[in-house]
């Protein structure tokens, strides 16, 4: 079982300390959220909540996630970064696909993408993109990346994307792994037959065994059981050996700890994270590493 720190809605500015804390306490990886603005005002939307509405508003920092994972990685040497969720047809795939094979590069491969379809439709009607094709776009976007960290020149003519042949260099010396956030049945089928892996917002242990059994069977389905696939499975429980080996005996490969706000609260100073790492890293982490 691998062990990631989330450092949604934190200080950017903390960033690089965390990570190197987080990588000394024993953590496997560091989550970093992604919005690319937050509207004034949006209908709620948010699938995780009750009433639909996000633990954010306007005030709440979204560094960019390559620039902070390259800012981060710059001052690691082991640890990992995965996003969660970036919004990935809020873009254009050469686009992201240029940024994530210079970050690979930068960080030793340490990158892995944790990609959502959105929820939020005046986040896409801020840039004049369709928030009834993100589906469409999102399949055709992993696609389109694929081709281009082959190397070599590439040319695309798809539905939403067609361009001539082109050439991004460098090109990754590695795949870079991209799995699939939302606990929906399209998102679920999308992490089956197209990711390398899923990633969750937080689910109960009975939930995500649900979720585990039916990505098992979508990627049976698929033929695809046998190839790698990272489940990245936080709880909104206690993470308790029990629960841990429950999830871990059905395909989940790592876990995470809260963000920051959730357990030593939002006006935490840094030397109170950098201790909570600790104390996961202690009663967490330690007892539980070969589940």
């Amino acid at each position: 079982m691998q062990f990631w720190q989330s450092t949604a809605f934190n200080d950017p500015l903390e960033l690089p300390v965390i990570a190197q804390e987080a990588e000394a306490a024993g953590f496997d990886g560091i989550i970093v959220s992604e919005h690319l603005m937050v509207p004034s005002k949006f209908k709620p939307g948010y699938l995780y909540s009750e009433d639909g509405r996000p633990p954010f508003d306007v005030d709440t920092p979204f560094p960019d996630p390559w620039v902070a994972i390259a800012t981060m990685a710059a001052v690691t040497s082991r640890i990992r970064f995965c996003t969660l969720v970036h919004i990935l047809p809020l873009h254009h795939p050469v686009e992201v696909a240029k940024s994530l094979a210079t970050l690979a590069l930068y960080s030793d491969n340490r990158v892995l993408v944790g990609a959502g379809a959105g929820w939020m439709k005046e986040e896409f009607d801020v840039l004049g993109i369709d928030f009834k094709t993100r589906g469409k776009r999102f399949n055709e976007m992993i696609e389109v990346m694929r081709k281009l960290w082959q190397g070599g020149e590439v040319e695309h003519h798809g539905e939403c994307f067609d361009f001539p042949s082109i050439s991004q260099n460098p090109a990754p010396t590695k795949p870079i792994p991209i799995a699939i956030g939302g606990a929906s049945k399209a998102a679920l089928r999308r992490a089956a037959t197209l990711g390398d892996g899923w990633c969750g917002a937080g689910n109960t242990p009975d939930e995500a065994e649900e979720i585990l059994r039916t990505l098992a069977t979508l990627r049976k389905e698929a033929g695809r059981e046998a190839e790698p696939f990272e489940a990245i499975v936080p709880l909104t429980t206690e993470p308790t050996p029990d629960s841990l080996k429950r999830i871990s005996d059905l395909g989940a490969t790592g876990t995470v700890s809260y963000p920051f706000s959730y357990t030593v609260g939002p006006d935490a100073s840094l030397q109170q994270k950098i201790d909570a790492m600790k104390q996961f890293s202690e009663y967490v982490i330690e007892p539980n590493r070969d589940v």
